[in-house]
C-alpha cells in the first residue's frame, strides 16, 4: 500500500502542466499527502498547498508553504492571492469554486479533476454533495478559456469524472493566443 504522496501525479494534471508558467506558484488545494506539490516542486515549481489534515500539512510543509485550513468551515486562508496554477484533484466543496476561479492568475491555469455523477454506481464518493453534475466544471469555469474538458468513465479503477484545464487569458492579449495542447508545441 502506498502513501498518497507516493503516487504518482494525476496523467490529467501532467498533461496540461506545461500550461503552468515557467516557475511560477501552484496552489495544490486540498493537497493531501501532496504527490502533486512534490511534482511540481521537482521541476522547480514555487508551491503552496492547504489542507485541513495535520498529518499532511506536516508532510507536504518540505516542498514548500503548507497552511492547515479548514476550507469549507472557516475563512479562506488565501484571500486576494493568486497563483500560476490552481490544482484540484478528488475534492469538491461548491462553495469555494468561485474563489479558486479567481484565485487564478493572468496567465495561469486551472487543472481541476474529480468525481462526477454516476461514482455512485461504481464505488465512492457516493453523495450527490460530492459528485459533480454534468457541465458543471464548465460552468464554474466560465471567466476562463477552457484548453480541455472531459466528462465521463474511466478504469483502474473504475470512476466517473468531470476535469478541467482553464486558463485566465492576459487582459491585453491581441490576437489569438496560442494555447499549445502538447508539451514544446504551439506558443
Amino acid at each position: 500500500m502506498h502513501a498518497h504522496g507516493d503516487l504518482p501525479p494525476s496523467p490529467w494534471v501532467t498533461r496540461w502542466a506545461h500550461l503552468v508558467p515557467a516557475g511560477g506558484t501552484v496552489l495544490d488545494v486540498a493537497c493531501g499527502q501532496g504527490r502533486h506539490m512534490r511534482w511540481f516542486y521537482e521541476r522547480n515549481h514555487p508551491v503552496v498547498g492547504v489542507d485541513r489534515g495535520d498529518a499532511a500539512i506536516k508532510i507536504v510543509a518540505q516542498w514548500g508553504q503548507a497552511l492547515q485550513a479548514d476550507i469549507e468551515a472557516g475563512p479562506w486562508p488565501l484571500a486576494g492571492r493568486q497563483f500560476a496554477a490552481v490544482l484540484v484533484t478528488n475534492y469538491l466543496w461548491r462553495p469555494l469554486l468561485p474563489t479558486l476561479v479567481a484565485s487564478v492568475a493572468e496567465g495561469g491555469v486551472l487543472l481541476y479533476e474529480t468525481f462526477a455523477q454516476g461514482n455512485e454506481s461504481v464505488g465512492r464518493p457516493a453523495r450527490v454533495d460530492f459528485l459533480l453534475a454534468p457541465g458543471e466544471l464548465l460552468q464554474a469555469c466560465q471567466g476562463l478559456r477552457v484548453v480541455a474538458y472531459e466528462e465521463g468513465f474511466l478504469d483502474a479503477p473504475a470512476r466517473f469524472v468531470q476535469r478541467i484545464a482553464a486558463v485566465r487569458l492576459p487582459a491585453a492579449a491581441a490576437g489569438p493566443l496560442r494555447l499549445p495542447l502538447e508539451p514544446g508545441r504551439g506558443s
